[in-house]
């Protein structure tokens, strides 16, 4: 992403690889809650659709977390961190940290790349991204769903993130742990593409024009842009990656059946099931994110810079 007048020279790869990783685990213990109320609401209705009159489990974001914390407890609310904070790790690290990197590639070493460029190194690194976290995402999604699916009533589907690991694998085999790949793939290229695009756009936008210094007001503002787009554009695409992630074996035939499915069953609003919770999420973890990002950016290639240039007597 574009660096401001105050970096004196652009940290390294492995310093954005680190601080992505980073960063995107400080997002997820922010905005976990809000994610999981997301999950809840996307997967309501998808084994039983609401007949008429009846009353919805969840309604709202406000009213999920409510009604979450009172059938589980506070805990209920981090269902999956484990296997969330292993995916920013993996996840973020490669989709964020590498964007730079990616965009220079197909820029030939240029620092003025177009939309076209920026665009495509996002979708570069989502795609890439995924197939490092994929087995932690199906994890993630399960665990926050499970107490919700309606065919489990209270009876948990795994009890720790290493023995859920397993079980899919053993039960599902390893094709298991890398449902959804293809929804999860097209869902952050997507995402990636939206969110960095924006964000790297309407940063260098503020500083080029001297509305802002490169600092913390100009990282919020970039960050609330980047979470707003996408959640607009990816909406669709993520509730049927939550959904198809989530199925027990044989429930969809595939990503595109299990789209389908939804249209029919449940009308095209099922599409953006959880709009609120995914822009309150997306919105506030981009911020948390982007932000972190940034300073811990600058304090890495800061500590390597004073590591690799240590003071010598005279």
């Amino acid at each position: 992403m574009v660096e401001g007048a105050t970096s004196d020279l652009a940290p390294p790869a492995a310093v954005k690889v680190f601080s992505a990783g980073t960063a995107g685990c400080v997002a997820d213990l922010v905005t976990f809650p809000l994610d999981t109320a997301k999950v809840r609401l996307q997967i309501q209705g998808e084994s039983r659709p609401l007949v008429k009159g009846q009353r919805a489990k969840y309604s709202g974001v406000f009213g999920t977390i409510v009604t979450i914390v009172k059938a589980e407890g506070p805990k209920g609310l981090y269902n999956g961190l484990v296997a969330g904070l292993q995916r920013q790790m993996s996840f973020a690290s490669v989709r964020i940290g590498l964007y730079d990197t990616m965009k220079q590639f197909y820029a030939g070493g240029s620092e003025n790349a177009g939309l076209g460029t920026r665009m495509l190194a996002g979708c570069t690194t989502g795609a890439m991204a995924v197939a490092f976290a994929q087995p932690t995402d199906v994890v993630k999604v399960r665990f926050q769903a499970q107490v919700g699916r309606p065919e489990a009533g209270s009876v948990k589907r795994y009890s720790s993130t290493t023995e859920a690991y397993r079980t899919i694998a053993r039960d599902e085999g390893f094709k298991g742990l890398w449902k959804g790949s293809l929804p999860n793939i097209i869902r952050n290229a997507i995402v990636n593409c939206s969110e960095l695009v924006t964000y790297d756009m309407i940063k260098e936008l503020l500083l080029k024009n001297s509305l802002m210094k490169d600092d913390v007001p100009c990282h919020f503002t970039a960050g609330f842009a980047a979470g707003f787009c996408t959640t607009i554009v990816a909406s669709p695409v993520d509730v049927v990656k939550t959904r198809f992630m989530n199925s027990v074996p044989g429930q969809y035939g595939g990503a595109m059946n299990c789209a389908l499915t939804m249209l029919i069953r449940e009308g095209p609003s099922a599409f953006y099931k959880g709009f609120v919770p995914s822009f309150l999420r997306l919105g506030s973890w981009n911020i948390v994110m982007f932000v972190s990002y940034e300073q811990f950016k600058r304090a890495v290639a800061g500590l390597q810079r004073a590591w690799e240039s240590p003071l010598r007597p005279v």
